[in-house]
């Protein structure tokens, strides 16, 4: 049986505390368990670890095996989390440097090579500019140091840059993982449009609210989806398409 998250919450501090001892700075949380729509289906747990000073092997080790041994008890999605210093926390950095990633399609390389992975695995991400925005405007704090204090300003077309490169080929997104991408079109939208920084599920309400009507009825079932255990979504695929390319097209994005 899965611990309830409040729980799992506490281990991940507690595992990056034991890990990295006086290097840590603080554990934060940003995405749909921080924006209030964390759906244990079909949401992840997404958090940032920052640090001090670089990590040394044995340190990401730690943090590593402290997380996978927390994996049965999380959500089936798992987990995202991100290590990263304190200075481009303070000093926004794009795109941003990072010292380790948890990265839950990848565990198998770190179970079978993990020096493999741990070099893999760090370098620098545009996705962190995401991240850090919503940590900085919608995240809280698990421990250490205040978001207010440590993270700075982030340029916004830095972050728009970073969700724009998430929806570059939307079509493509919707034979795959059609919740997401539309979902993830409307808050991008709501970004550009009305600078607006939402959860997918804000999103989806947003997108009703402000996309064409022909479009309302799969919104309206994807928005359903999202929040229920259950529901699964399977628009019609010709619609969804062609409601990528409207997105796109208002977006002013070349695919």
């Amino acid at each position: 049986m899965k611990r309830p998250i409040e729980e799992v919450l506490k281990e991940i501090v507690a595992v990056s505390r034991r890990a990295l001892g006086e290097k840590l700075t603080g554990v934060y949380l940003h995405g749909s368990l921080a924006m209030g729509c964390f759906n244990p289906e079909k949401s992840d747990i997404d958090f940032l670890i920052v640090v001090g000073g670089k990590l040394t092997e044995q340190e990401k080790r730690a943090v590593m095996d402290g997380l996978l041994a927390l994996c049965p008890d999380v959500p089936k999605k798992g987990m995202e989390m991100s290590v990263v210093l304190d200075a481009y926390c303070r000093s926004f950095v794009y795109p941003t440097p990072y010292e380790l990633h948890f990265a839950n399609h990848a565990l198998w390389l770190y179970r079978e090579q993990p020096k493999l992975y741990l070099e893999k695995y760090q370098g620098t991400d545009p996705d962190l500019a995401a991240h850090f925005t919503i940590t900085k405007y919608r995240g809280k704090t698990l421990y250490g140091e205040p978001i207010p204090q440590l993270f700075g300003d982030i340029p916004k077309e830095a972050y728009w840059d970073s969700i724009r490169l998430d929806i570059l080929h939307p079509e493509e997104q919707a034979e795959e993982n059609p919740l997401y991408i539309i979902l993830n079109l409307c808050r991008v939208a709501a970004c550009r449009e009305e600078e607006k920084i939402l959860s997918k599920a804000e999103g989806g309400i947003w997108g009703i609210e402000h996309t064409e009507e022909r479009f309302r009825p799969m919104l309206e079932d994807a928005l359903a989806a999202y929040r229920t255990e259950q529901t699964a979504f399977q628009p019609d695929m010709e619609t969804a398409k062609s409601f990528c390319r409207y997105m796109l097209r208002r977006l002013e994005i070349d695919s």
